[in-house]
């Protein structure tokens, strides 16, 4: 699968879906109260030049300008930095893999739910060794795949029979570098560029709520896209069907995402 060809199906997808990440992940919230785009906004300390690698509609921007960052934008949706620019954001349309920003431009870069979907990614981490300064700080949430717990792994086990009788061109391509899903393999993609050892830890995002929310979160993904409308019928009838019996005490569905969270700074020398 070519990169052009995993690139297409990223802008068809957010040109259909714009704001998807924000209103997925907005509502979710960590152990502590926070959503996973808070959690990052709070791994960057001191106000400084932000980065926002894939940024979306801006939703995390505005979190960041609010915490005293200037903060900028970069994406491949036009239709996102469309959303992103009513909200007065500063955003710029450019790939990650040769990013529209001068050298040692960012103190920091932070990238929500997007770093582990990106093609080349060794190339993308070289161009984040290269725009931020000697010792800027990047700070990623990264997806760990269908891997959660109620909701989320009943729809996994769905979505996995609904794909075993439906025609390649009813699947997505196959997206970003399995080495982003876990420290050892991260660390294997940036400390050539020129970064230190990450710190990694894993916050579970509490997506619970009735089975409509709940569905309404598991079906933002890009799974769903390509399927067929019979396809995409089938999956969902399934899951009204199975995932009330998940329900508590409290009348909700339990929806568990675990989102890793890590942070390194640059190590190389000079400018």
């Amino acid at each position: 699968m070519t990169r052009s060809v995993r690139e297409t199906f990223f802008r068809a997808f957010h040109a259909s879906h714009p704001a998807v990440t924000s209103r997925a992940f907005g509502g979710g919230r960590s152990a502590d109260g926070r959503s996973s785009y808070e959690l990052l906004r709070d791994e960057i300390a001191g106000p400084g030049r932000v980065l926002d690698l894939a940024c979306g509609d801006g939703f995390l921007l505005d979190l960041l300008a609010a915490a005293g960052h200037q903060a900028i934008g970069v994406d491949v949706s036009s239709v996102d930095l469309a959303l992103s620019r009513e909200r007065s954001a500063t955003v710029a349309e450019g790939r990650a893999q040769q990013l529209p920003f001068a050298d040692h431009a960012f103190d920091s870069c932070v990238s929500h739910m997007a770093f582990m979907l990106m093609t080349d990614i060794d190339q993308v981490a070289a161009e984040l060794a290269r725009v931020l300064r000697p010792g800027g700080q990047l700070s990623l949430v990264l997806g760990a795949g269908i891997s959660g717990g109620g909701a989320y792994a009943l729809f996994g086990e769905l979505l996995r029979e609904i794909l075993a009788d439906v025609p390649a061109e009813q699947r997505i391509p196959r997206l970003g570098d399995p080495r982003t899903r876990d420290q050892a393999g991260l660390d294997e993609i940036l400390a050539p560029a020129g970064f230190a050892p990450v710190q990694w830890r894993t916050e579970e995002i509490d997506f619970s709520g009735s089975l409509d929310q709940v569905w309404n979160f598991v079906s933002t993904g890009y799974n769903l896209f390509p399927l067929s409308d019979s396809a995409s019928s089938a999956l969902k009838t399934a899951f009204f069907a199975a995932a009330p019996a998940l329900t508590r005490s409290d009348g909700l569905i339990p929806l568990a995402f675990p989102a890793h969270l890590a942070s390194t700074r640059t190590v190389h020398k000079g400018r």
